[in-house]
Protein backbone atom coordinates (compact mmCIF):
# COMPACT_ATOMS: atom_id res chain seq x y z
CA UNK A 1 0.00 0.00 0.00
CA UNK A 2 1.58 3.24 -1.13
CA UNK A 3 1.62 6.36 1.49
CA UNK A 4 -0.20 9.12 1.15
CA UNK A 5 1.00 11.97 -0.16
CA UNK A 6 2.63 14.42 2.23
CA UNK A 7 1.50 17.57 0.15
CA UNK A 8 -2.23 16.80 0.58
CA UNK A 9 -2.65 18.64 4.00
CA UNK A 10 -1.25 21.48 2.32
CA UNK A 11 -3.40 21.45 -0.81
CA UNK A 12 -6.44 20.51 1.30
CA UNK A 13 -5.99 23.74 3.54
CA UNK A 14 -5.52 25.97 0.31
CA UNK A 15 -8.78 24.32 -0.43
CA UNK A 16 -10.39 25.32 2.58
CA UNK A 17 -9.04 28.44 3.18
CA UNK A 18 -10.50 29.12 -0.45
CA UNK A 19 -13.52 27.91 -0.24
CA UNK A 20 -15.13 30.61 2.51
CA UNK A 21 -13.81 33.51 -0.11
CA UNK A 22 -15.75 31.54 -2.70
CA UNK A 23 -19.08 31.24 -0.94
CA UNK A 24 -18.96 35.17 0.39
CA UNK A 25 -20.12 36.97 -2.31
CA UNK A 26 -23.38 34.65 -2.72
CA UNK A 27 -24.11 35.69 1.08
CA UNK A 28 -23.22 38.89 0.94
CA UNK A 29 -25.39 39.64 -2.11
CA UNK A 30 -28.17 37.66 -0.32
CA UNK A 31 -27.95 40.67 2.60
CA UNK A 32 -29.85 43.54 1.59
CA UNK A 33 -28.16 46.06 4.48
CA UNK A 34 -25.08 44.91 3.23
CA UNK A 35 -25.95 45.58 -0.75
CA UNK A 36 -27.90 48.87 0.19
CA UNK A 37 -24.28 49.84 2.21
CA UNK A 38 -22.02 48.83 -0.91
CA UNK A 39 -24.15 50.47 -3.30
CA UNK A 40 -24.17 53.83 -1.33
CA UNK A 41 -20.91 53.17 -0.90
CA UNK A 42 -19.60 52.74 -4.79
CA UNK A 43 -22.28 55.96 -5.64
CA UNK A 44 -20.31 58.19 -3.43
CA UNK A 45 -16.76 56.73 -4.57
CA UNK A 46 -17.73 56.81 -8.12
CA UNK A 47 -18.84 60.42 -7.63
CA UNK A 48 -15.59 61.71 -6.03
CA UNK A 49 -13.52 59.91 -8.36
CA UNK A 50 -15.30 61.75 -11.24
CA UNK A 51 -15.42 65.31 -9.57
CA UNK A 52 -13.07 66.86 -12.25
CA UNK A 53 -15.64 66.01 -14.71
CA UNK A 54 -19.22 66.53 -12.75
CA UNK A 55 -18.43 69.22 -10.25
CA UNK A 56 -19.99 72.62 -11.30
CA UNK A 57 -16.01 73.97 -10.52
CA UNK A 58 -12.99 73.73 -9.45
CA UNK A 59 -13.49 75.23 -5.89
CA UNK A 60 -10.00 75.40 -5.28
CA UNK A 61 -9.36 77.60 -8.29
CA UNK A 62 -9.10 81.03 -7.66
CA UNK A 63 -10.23 81.85 -10.89
CA UNK A 64 -13.27 80.17 -10.79
CA UNK A 65 -14.45 81.49 -7.75
CA UNK A 66 -15.77 85.54 -6.86
CA UNK A 67 -15.75 86.37 -3.18
CA UNK A 68 -19.28 88.29 -4.34
CA UNK A 69 -20.90 85.03 -4.12
CA UNK A 70 -20.25 84.31 -0.51
CA UNK A 71 -23.03 82.48 2.01
CA UNK A 72 -25.21 82.13 -0.66
CA UNK A 73 -28.10 80.20 0.56
CA UNK A 74 -29.10 76.84 -1.56
CA UNK A 75 -31.02 77.53 -4.15
CA UNK A 76 -30.17 81.05 -4.75
CA UNK A 77 -29.19 82.48 -7.82
CA UNK A 78 -25.56 84.83 -8.16
CA UNK A 79 -25.07 88.10 -9.65
CA UNK A 80 -23.74 86.55 -12.87
CA UNK A 81 -26.86 84.53 -13.09
CA UNK A 82 -25.30 80.61 -11.58
CA UNK A 83 -27.76 78.98 -9.15
CA UNK A 84 -25.93 77.15 -6.54
CA UNK A 85 -28.10 74.04 -5.73
CA UNK A 86 -26.40 74.10 -1.63
CA UNK A 87 -25.36 77.30 -1.72
CA UNK A 88 -21.64 78.97 -1.61
CA UNK A 89 -19.03 79.10 1.39
CA UNK A 90 -17.99 82.19 2.90
CA UNK A 91 -15.28 82.33 -0.25
CA UNK A 92 -17.95 82.05 -2.64
CA UNK A 93 -17.29 78.52 -3.68
CA UNK A 94 -19.60 75.87 -4.52
CA UNK A 95 -20.85 73.33 -2.13
CA UNK A 96 -21.63 70.78 -4.51
CA UNK A 97 -17.92 71.07 -6.15
CA UNK A 98 -16.13 71.62 -3.02
CA UNK A 99 -17.86 68.30 -1.29
CA UNK A 100 -17.04 65.92 -4.25
CA UNK A 101 -13.93 67.16 -4.08
CA UNK A 102 -13.70 67.04 -0.43
CA UNK A 103 -14.63 63.19 -0.62
CA UNK A 104 -11.90 62.47 -3.28
CA UNK A 105 -9.07 63.75 -0.57
CA UNK A 106 -11.29 61.55 2.90
CA UNK A 107 -11.57 58.41 0.33
CA UNK A 108 -8.21 58.44 -0.39
CA UNK A 109 -6.56 59.15 3.50
CA UNK A 110 -8.74 56.35 4.88
CA UNK A 111 -8.14 53.84 2.57
CA UNK A 112 -4.59 54.07 1.58
CA UNK A 113 -3.67 54.79 5.02
CA UNK A 114 -5.50 51.36 5.90
CA UNK A 115 -3.86 49.52 3.60
CA UNK A 116 -0.32 50.21 4.88
CA UNK A 117 -1.66 50.00 8.58
CA UNK A 118 -2.83 46.29 7.41
CA UNK A 119 0.75 45.31 5.55
CA UNK A 120 2.41 46.35 8.68
CA UNK A 121 0.15 44.89 11.27
CA UNK A 122 -0.41 41.48 9.66
CA UNK A 123 3.25 41.05 9.31
CA UNK A 124 3.93 42.33 12.78
CA UNK A 125 0.89 39.97 14.03
CA UNK A 126 1.62 36.77 11.61
CA UNK A 127 5.57 37.05 12.87
CA UNK A 128 4.59 37.40 16.84
CA UNK A 129 2.12 34.02 16.38
CA UNK A 130 3.78 31.95 14.57
CA UNK A 131 7.97 32.63 15.63
CA UNK A 132 6.66 33.61 19.40
CA UNK A 133 9.55 33.67 21.73
CA UNK A 134 10.93 37.15 22.26
CA UNK A 135 9.53 38.03 18.66
CA UNK A 136 6.16 37.44 20.66
CA UNK A 137 7.01 39.62 23.18
CA UNK A 138 8.67 42.45 21.98
CA UNK A 139 6.06 42.96 19.28
CA UNK A 140 2.88 42.63 21.38
CA UNK A 141 4.28 45.03 23.99
CA UNK A 142 4.95 47.06 21.75
CA UNK A 143 1.34 46.96 20.83
CA UNK A 144 -0.04 47.21 23.98
CA UNK A 145 1.87 50.33 24.29
CA UNK A 146 0.55 51.50 21.26
CA UNK A 147 -3.03 50.95 22.53
CA UNK A 148 -2.24 52.28 25.86
CA UNK A 149 -3.04 55.75 24.24
CA UNK A 150 -5.91 57.92 22.66
CA UNK A 151 -5.40 57.10 19.04
CA UNK A 152 -6.33 60.88 18.20
CA UNK A 153 -3.62 61.77 20.54
CA UNK A 154 -1.33 60.40 19.34
CA UNK A 155 -2.23 61.37 15.81
CA UNK A 156 -2.33 64.97 17.16
CA UNK A 157 1.26 64.82 18.61
CA UNK A 158 2.80 62.78 15.18
CA UNK A 159 0.70 66.20 13.03
CA UNK A 160 2.49 68.37 15.40
CA UNK A 161 6.02 66.88 14.97
CA UNK A 162 5.62 66.40 11.48
CA UNK A 163 3.51 69.66 10.34
CA UNK A 164 0.53 69.89 7.72
CA UNK A 165 -0.31 67.89 4.88
CA UNK A 166 -2.16 64.82 3.30
CA UNK A 167 1.17 62.70 3.13
CA UNK A 168 1.30 63.26 6.87
CA UNK A 169 -2.62 62.24 7.75
CA UNK A 170 -1.63 59.42 6.12
CA UNK A 171 1.61 58.53 7.66
CA UNK A 172 -0.22 59.46 11.22
CA UNK A 173 -3.26 57.43 10.74
CA UNK A 174 -0.88 54.32 9.91
CA UNK A 175 0.97 54.46 12.98
CA UNK A 176 -2.00 54.95 15.04
CA UNK A 177 -3.97 52.17 13.06
CA UNK A 178 -1.09 49.46 12.71
CA UNK A 179 -1.32 47.69 16.57
CA UNK A 180 -5.46 47.23 16.15
CA UNK A 181 -4.39 44.95 13.04
CA UNK A 182 -1.52 43.25 14.65
CA UNK A 183 -3.78 42.41 17.99
CA UNK A 184 -6.42 40.74 15.28
CA UNK A 185 -4.19 38.50 13.06
CA UNK A 186 -1.80 37.57 15.76
CA UNK A 187 -4.75 35.96 17.34
CA UNK A 188 -6.28 34.36 14.57
CA UNK A 189 -2.95 32.97 13.82
CA UNK A 190 -2.66 31.21 17.10
CA UNK A 191 -5.65 29.42 16.24
CA UNK A 192 -4.17 28.15 12.97
CA UNK A 193 -0.59 27.86 13.99
CA UNK A 194 -0.66 24.29 15.31
CA UNK A 195 -3.36 22.39 12.99
CA UNK A 196 -2.08 19.74 10.76
CA UNK A 197 -1.60 21.74 7.43
CA UNK A 198 1.09 23.74 8.56
CA UNK A 199 2.72 20.67 10.02
CA UNK A 200 2.48 19.60 6.79
CA UNK A 201 4.57 22.53 5.24
CA UNK A 202 7.13 22.34 7.97
CA UNK A 203 7.96 18.98 6.78
CA UNK A 204 8.09 19.71 3.32
CA UNK A 205 11.36 22.32 4.38
CA UNK A 206 8.93 25.08 3.09
CA UNK A 207 10.51 28.68 4.45
CA UNK A 208 9.22 30.52 7.45
CA UNK A 209 7.91 33.45 5.35
CA UNK A 210 6.24 30.97 3.07
CA UNK A 211 4.61 29.48 5.55
CA UNK A 212 3.30 32.95 7.09
CA UNK A 213 2.07 34.42 3.98
CA UNK A 214 1.00 31.41 1.61
CA UNK A 215 -0.16 28.71 4.05
CA UNK A 216 -0.87 31.00 7.34
CA UNK A 217 -2.10 34.37 6.28
CA UNK A 218 -4.98 33.21 3.71
CA UNK A 219 -7.22 31.23 6.82
CA UNK A 220 -6.41 34.52 8.79
CA UNK A 221 -8.35 36.89 6.22
CA UNK A 222 -11.77 37.04 7.61
CA UNK A 223 -11.05 38.96 10.53
CA UNK A 224 -8.81 41.26 8.89
CA UNK A 225 -11.39 41.78 6.14
CA UNK A 226 -13.98 43.01 8.85
CA UNK A 227 -11.81 45.18 10.84
CA UNK A 228 -9.97 47.02 7.93
CA UNK A 229 -13.30 47.52 6.48
CA UNK A 230 -14.83 48.75 9.60
CA UNK A 231 -11.21 50.78 10.17
CA UNK A 232 -11.54 52.45 6.91
CA UNK A 233 -14.68 54.78 8.13
CA UNK A 234 -12.19 55.22 11.76
CA UNK A 235 -9.39 56.78 9.13
CA UNK A 236 -12.04 58.87 7.79
CA UNK A 237 -13.24 59.85 11.01
CA UNK A 238 -9.68 60.37 12.23
CA UNK A 239 -8.87 63.18 8.95
CA UNK A 240 -11.71 64.47 9.23
CA UNK A 241 -10.88 65.57 13.11
CA UNK A 242 -7.69 66.16 12.06
CA UNK A 243 -8.31 68.83 9.66
CA UNK A 244 -11.47 70.54 11.84
CA UNK A 245 -8.92 71.06 14.39
CA UNK A 246 -6.93 72.67 11.78
CA UNK A 247 -3.68 70.06 12.23
CA UNK A 248 -4.64 68.10 9.30
CA UNK A 249 -5.11 68.22 5.36
CA UNK A 250 -3.91 72.20 4.64
CA UNK A 251 -6.34 74.82 3.49
CA UNK A 252 -5.48 74.43 -0.30
CA UNK A 253 -6.64 71.44 -0.77
CA UNK A 254 -10.08 69.87 -0.40
CA UNK A 255 -11.14 67.81 2.73
CA UNK A 256 -14.78 67.55 4.45
CA UNK A 257 -13.08 68.41 7.74
CA UNK A 258 -12.17 71.49 6.43
CA UNK A 259 -15.22 72.12 5.21
CA UNK A 260 -17.01 71.61 8.01
CA UNK A 261 -14.65 73.75 10.27
CA UNK A 262 -15.04 76.62 7.60
CA UNK A 263 -18.76 76.91 8.48
CA UNK A 264 -18.89 76.76 12.23
CA UNK A 265 -18.89 80.32 12.95
CA UNK A 266 -21.59 80.54 11.06
CA UNK A 267 -23.83 78.42 12.37
CA UNK A 268 -25.30 80.12 14.99
CA UNK A 269 -26.24 83.09 12.29
CA UNK A 270 -28.16 80.87 10.21
CA UNK A 271 -25.83 79.87 7.42
CA UNK A 272 -25.53 75.92 8.15
CA UNK A 273 -25.73 74.91 4.82
CA UNK A 274 -21.85 75.39 4.88
CA UNK A 275 -20.85 73.25 8.11
CA UNK A 276 -24.32 70.63 7.65
CA UNK A 277 -24.05 69.65 3.68
CA UNK A 278 -20.26 68.56 4.36
CA UNK A 279 -21.12 66.55 7.75
CA UNK A 280 -24.04 65.07 6.09
CA UNK A 281 -21.79 63.79 3.04
CA UNK A 282 -18.99 62.57 5.71
CA UNK A 283 -22.09 60.96 7.59
CA UNK A 284 -23.32 58.83 4.82
CA UNK A 285 -20.45 57.58 3.81
CA UNK A 286 -18.83 56.40 7.27
CA UNK A 287 -22.40 54.56 8.08
CA UNK A 288 -22.27 53.19 4.40
CA UNK A 289 -18.61 51.77 5.70
CA UNK A 290 -19.99 50.31 8.73
CA UNK A 291 -23.15 48.71 7.22
CA UNK A 292 -20.32 46.79 4.70
CA UNK A 293 -18.20 46.14 7.88
CA UNK A 294 -21.11 44.91 10.53
CA UNK A 295 -22.84 42.78 7.90
CA UNK A 296 -19.37 40.86 6.66
CA UNK A 297 -18.83 40.20 10.29
CA UNK A 298 -22.10 38.78 10.39
CA UNK A 299 -21.15 36.78 7.26
CA UNK A 300 -18.43 35.30 8.38
CA UNK A 301 -19.63 34.31 12.14
CA UNK A 302 -21.28 31.52 11.91
CA UNK A 303 -22.35 31.94 15.48
CA UNK A 304 -23.56 35.53 14.50
CA UNK A 305 -25.31 33.83 11.58
CA UNK A 306 -29.19 33.65 11.22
Amino acid sequence: MTEPSPERPASGAAVTAAAPAVDLWRRFRGDGVAVGGLLVFLVVAAAALAAPWIAPQDPYDLTAIDLFDGRLAPGEESLSGTVYLLGTDDQGRDMVSAILYGLRISLMVGVVGTLFAVAIGVLAGLTAAYLGRWWETGLMRLVDFQLSFPAIMVALILLAILGRGVDKVILAIILVHWAQYARVIRGAALVERNKEYIEAAQNLGFSRLRIMLVHLLPNCLAPILVVGTIRIASAISTEATLSFLGVGVPITEPSLGLLIANGYDYLMSGQYWISVFPGVALLILIVAINLIGDRLRDILNPRLRT
